[in-house]
C-alpha cells in the first residue's frame, strides 16, 4: 500500500466516525439514517447521470451492495439506539476485519504480507478489547447482535464492493449506483420498521443528516478507490481505525467515559496501523 493510499484511508475513517456522530446526536436514529440514505442516494443519482451506464455482470454486484449496505445501516440505528457511539461503534467496525481476512484467503486472490496479517490481527484484538464495556459496565446487551449484525453487513459489502467496483473498471460510476440501490431498499424498509413517523423531521434533523450524508459518501468514495488498488482486507482494517476517532469524540464531545481499558486498546489498534505500515 503506497503512503498516498495510507493517507486517503484515513482520512476516510476520520469522516467515517464524524457521521456516525451525527447520526447519534438524532433524537431517532433510524430517523437521521434515512435522511442521510435519501440524501446518499440523490447525490449518487446526480452523479451517475454524468457517466456511463454500468455494464452485464455489474448490476448484480451492486444490487448486492446496496442490500447489503441498507442492511448494515439498519443495524447500526437501532444499535446506536441501545449505546453509546464508543461502545456500539467499535463492536459494528470491529469485527468486519476478521470476517475479511478470513474471505480473503478463501475467495480473494490478494496477497497479504505477514506483517499485515499481524496488524490485522492487532486492529482485531484493540477494537474488540474497546467494546468489552457491554459486559462490566453493566450496558445494554440488545445492542450486541444488533452491532454484530453490523460488522456481518460491513464484512459483506467490503468484498462486494471491492470486487464490483473491480468488475466496473469505475469506482466512481460504482460508489454512484451503490447508494442509489441502497436508498431504494432502506427506504422501504425504514417505513416497514419504523412506520410513517420516520419520515417526519425538522429542519436541525434534516441538515445534520445531510451533512452525515456528504461526509459517508466521501469517505465511502475513498475507500472503494483504495480498494481497488490495494489489498481489500487491509484497506478494510485501516479503515477501522475510525474507531480511535470515534471514542475521541465520543468522550470530548459527548462526555462518555474514557477508563484504561479504552486507552489499552486505542494503543492496539494505533500498533495495527503501524504494522500495516511495515
Amino acid at each position: 500500500m503506497s503512503i498516498g493510499v495510507f493517507v486517503a484511508v484515513l482520512g476516510a475513517a476520520f469522516l467515517h466516525a464524524s457521521w456516525n456522530a451525527l447520526v447519534k446526536l438524532g433524537t431517532s436514529k433510524l430517523t437521521s439514517m434515512l435522511i442521510l440514505t435519501i440524501v446518499q442516494g440523490a447525490f449518487g443519482a446526480l452523479i451517475a447521470c454524468t457517466r456511463p451506464l454500468p455494464e452485464g455482470e455489474v448490476w448484480w454486484w451492486l444490487l448486492a451492495s446496496g442490500a447489503l449496505h441498507a442492511g448494515y445501516k439498519l443495524f447500526l440505528a437501532f444499535a446506536y439506539e441501545h449505546g453509546d457511539l464508543s461502545r456500539v461503534y467499535p463492536i459494528a467496525r470491529g469485527a468486519a476485519p476478521f470476517l475479511v481476512l478470513l474471505a480473503s484467503g478463501l475467495v480473494l486472490s490478494d496477497r497479504i504480507a505477514p506483517m499485515e496479517y499481524a496488524g490485522i490481527v492487532s486492529l482485531g484484538i484493540g477494537v474488540l478489547l474497546m467494546a468489552r464495556g457491554v459486559f462490566s459496565s453493566g450496558e445494554s446487551r440488545k445492542l450486541l447482535p444488533l452491532a454484530l449484525g453490523s460488522a456481518l453487513a460491513t464484512a459483506g459489502y467490503s468484498i462486494v464492493d471491492g470486487l464490483g467496483a473491480r468488475a466496473s473498471g469505475d469506482a466512481v460510476t460504482f460508489v454512484a449506483w451503490l447508494f442509489v440501490f441502497d436508498a431504494a431498499l432502506f427506504f422501504p424498509a425504514s417505513l416497514m420498521l419504523g412506520g410513517a413517523g420516520v419520515v417526519r423531521a425538522n429542519r436541525q434533523i434534516w441538515g445534520l443528516g445531510s451533512l452525515a450524508a456528504l461526509l459517508s459518501y466521501g469517505a465511502y468514495a475513498i475507500v472503494v478507490w483504495a480498494m481497488t488498488v490495494a489489498p481489500i482486507a487491509l484497506v478494510t482494517a485501516l479503515r477501522e481505525t475510525s474507531i480511535l476517532f470515534g471514542v475521541l469524540i465520543g468522550w470530548l464531545l459527548f462526555g462518555e467515559m474514557m477508563d484504561r481499558g479504552k486507552v489499552m486498546a486505542a494503543a492496539l489498534i494505533v500498533g495495527g496501523v503501524v504494522l500495516t505500515r511495515l
